[in-house]
């Protein structure tokens, strides 16, 4: 049993730490982003990383203090709250998008190129990618060794030929902005950074994490914390990397796919037109990689909620999650997309606030006073968010309209603020 974790397991820790984040969301939103700000991608980048990168590295800090698990997280507004709020968090970054989204974006960028794109291809795809994920979580003891220092150093190499590419040989001239973009590139950037979905993931792989820490003998709780800190840090550096390289390639390629819908086909069309038929092995190589090793954190990280929650096994939940994953990719990548954006605008505010909330927990007297009031408040703006995300905007009344910030997508942001202001300062009264 040791008591510290050596250099080498440090390392491989962010490592995994990193493999677990970047995902299906990281690989091709950024892309996207970089295609429709242009000349105004470094404001767009700057939002992006806010919500893309400094999220969730500060969510991981906060579930680090706290114990790193959901129920830790969400103990001040109640039991039944915090089941509702971590079942909410659970579904969408596991069963319902996040991990069947993983499969679809590998499967067309990866592999449709060299075994097509018809349902006969992608249901066979489909079946052995959920297979092979479902494997690798029935052992989530060996994820540091399986992840951490295996596939993640294949995935970091495939990245920094890439990354390298698209600041060496760029495909083309940088153009204008487009859209929103031109008037507000870097609330746009934040926007985009909630498709990636790193922050509820942060929520997720923070007991991950954690557990990966244990594995090791680690039991000191202030060393735990450290560690994991060390591992967000690790892999917030790496996220920041990618997400900077390929906004810079979607800027740069946009005449290779000026009708893109997202980020993948920006991304064949660079790989095929810098690297020739070489490009679509490294890109599959790329993408297998990140999502498979993703795929793996979310659901491992489900069967271990879950199976606290309900009367089922870890293993038991974690054939249910992978046989459900491969029912629901089959729909599609832009079908996930579509119906995903509406339950995140719905979700981010919440999310957002709850690490806030989390990291100044020392602030509070009594957390509940402070913690419950401004949920409520952010998860009632965020619902609207979604409605009108969702294009329910006619049941949205229009005095949450004229909230400055609603037509960028940040109009929970203002009345977050004040119910925070007034509860904190409840807070410190009752105290008195």
């Amino acid at each position: 049993m040791i008591s510290t974790l050596k250099i080498r397991d440090l390392i491989a820790l962010g490592f995994m730490t990193f493999a677990l984040f970047l995902g299906a969301g990281n690989i091709i939103f950024p892309p996207m982003v970089g295609q429709l700000s242009g000349n105004q991608l470094w404001y767009s980048a700057l939002g992006f990383l806010l919500t893309g990168v400094g999220l969730p590295l500060l969510t991981v800090v906060a579930l680090a203090r706290v114990g790193g698990g959901m129920r830790a997280l969400t103990a001040p507004i109640g039991k039944a709250a915090g089941i509702l709020l971590g079942v909410l968090v659970y579904l969408t970054i596991g069963p319902l998008f996040a991990t069947p989204r993983t499969a679809m974006v590998s499967f067309e960028v990866g592999f449709s190129p060299f075994i097509g794109a018809g349902g006969t291809a992608r249901a066979i795809y489909t079946i052995v990618y959920f297979g092979t994920v479902m494997l690798l979580a029935l052992f989530p003891g060996r994820l540091l060794d399986t992840i951490g220092k295996v596939i993640t150093p294949v995935l970091i190499v495939a990245l920094i030929v890439l990354g390298a590419a698209a600041i060496i040989v760029p495909a083309g001239v940088i153009g204008q902005p487009t859209g929103l973009y031109v008037d507000a590139p870097l609330s746009q950037g934040f926007i985009q950074g909630y498709h990636t979905m790193d922050a509820l993931g942060a929520m997720v792989f923070g007991i991950v994490i954690i557990n990966a820490i244990r594995s090791r003998g680690i039991s000191d709780a202030h060393l735990v914390t450290r560690y994991a800190i060390v591992a967000g840090i690790v892999a917030a550096v790496g996220l920041a990397l990618v997400y900077l390289a390929l906004i810079f390639l979607g800027a740069g390629s946009g005449g290779l796919a000026p009708d893109a819908m997202t980020g993948a086909p920006i991304l064949t069309a660079f790989v095929g037109h810098v690297f020739g038929p070489m490009g679509n092995v490294l890109l599959a190589v790329v993408i297998t990689l990140a999502c498979v090793t993703t795929a793996v954190g979310l659901v491992a990280a489900c069967g271990d909620y879950f199976s606290t929650l309900l009367p089922m096994s870890y293993r038991s939940v974690v054939i249910v999650i992978s046989l459900l994953s491969t029912v629901i990719a089959y729909q599609g990548l832009e079908q996930l997309i579509a119906v995903s954006i509406p339950v995140l605008s719905a979700i981010y505010p919440v999310a957002i606030t709850l690490v806030a909330l989390s990291l100044a927990f020392r602030l509070w007297c009594r957390p509940s006073r402070v913690f419950i009031p401004t949920l409520i408040v952010a998860t009632l703006f965020g619902i609207m968010d979604g409605l009108t995300a969702a294009g329910f905007a006619y049941l949205v009344p229009q005095a949450v309209s004229d909230i400055p910030g609603t037509n960028l997508g940040l109009g929970w942001l203002m009345p977050v603020l004040l119910a925070l202001a007034a509860s904190a300062a409840y807070d410190r009264l009752s105290r008195r």
